[in-house]
């Protein structure tokens, strides 16, 4: 039961934690991907399914920490992991958010609109798509290691000597989510670059014959897709409500085999 659970327990502990500390969280939860982003999802998959072999050799020769390390790197989200977070918020009364598109997109927008004060996520492609304020390791449950990290995209934009539409076109240069960078340039050459040159078409148009660019480098509509991303506007104010105590005891206790302990927690 600890493995089918463990997307439950990891979310509960967070939220928990988060509630404790005074911080009222809002979750966003991916939608339908979009199509440029198919080659990323698959080259996950071969990952995952590299580290499955990788696991059975571990488990093989008794290596606990390598049995640790590549269980992390087989695990695939499923639409039921999704439907019990989000049930085990509800019950929790903290409000969820399921996004049309990218969850990244959809929390920038949210932070842009007002409604909540930063974007706290891991997926720096956030900044990206604008959100104003950006936290890193939020939800890290050993914080002690990895203190939480604020960003501030007008700060960032003044530090780096670029404007926005630079700073996307910089994001996608060295590389990102939704297409292939050019073999050679990572974030530093790329900065230089952009600054240098002031957009792609003309890093490009100026690029030393050893770079070779990808055959039908889809950089214009990964920019349009950072500037015009598939999000919902139309978003009512958030309300946290007390938890619903039956509820949890019936969902964690009785169906999700949770310890008693646990579900206290949880109210």
């Amino acid at each position: 039961a600890g493995e089918v659970t463990s997307h439950l327990q990891g979310m509960l502990n967070r939220t928990v934690r988060l509630l404790e500390a005074g911080i009222k969280p809002v979750f966003v939860f991916d939608g339908e991907p979009p199509a440029l982003k198919k080659k990323e999802l698959a080259k996950r998959s071969l990952k995952r399914d590299d580290a499955s072999k990788d696991l059975h050799s571990a488990i093989e020769i008794g290596d606990e920490d390598s049995v640790e390390k590549f269980s992390k790197r087989t695990v695939k989200i499923t639409k039921e992991h999704n439907d019990g977070c989000k049930r085990l918020l509800r019950l929790m009364g903290v409000p969820i958010v399921e996004a049309p598109g990218e969850a990244e997109a959809q929390c920038a927008s949210l932070c842009k609109n007002h409604k909540a004060y930063a974007v706290a996520s891991e997926d720096m492609d956030t900044l990206t798509f604008g959100a104003p304020r950006f936290l890193r390791h939020v939800t890290d449950l050993s914080f002690k290691k990895s203190p939480v990290t604020e960003f501030e995209v007008p700060k960032v934009l003044e530090e780096l000597g670029l404007t926005m539409d630079q700073f996307i076109d910089l994001c996608i240069l060295s590389g990102c989510d939704y297409c292939e960078n050019i073999k050679g340039i990572g974030g530093q050459r790329a900065l230089k670059l952009i600054r240098q040159h002031g957009c792609i078409e003309e890093v490009v148009q100026n690029l030393h014959k050893r770079y070779t660019v990808p055959e039908d480098w889809p950089y214009q509509e990964v920019r349009t897709l950072f500037k015009q991303p598939n999000v919902c506007t139309e978003i009512p104010d958030f309300q946290w409500t007390s938890a619903d105590k039956e509820g949890l005891v019936n969902f964690l206790a009785f169906e999700n085999s949770f310890s008693s302990d646990r579900v206290e927690k949880a109210q």
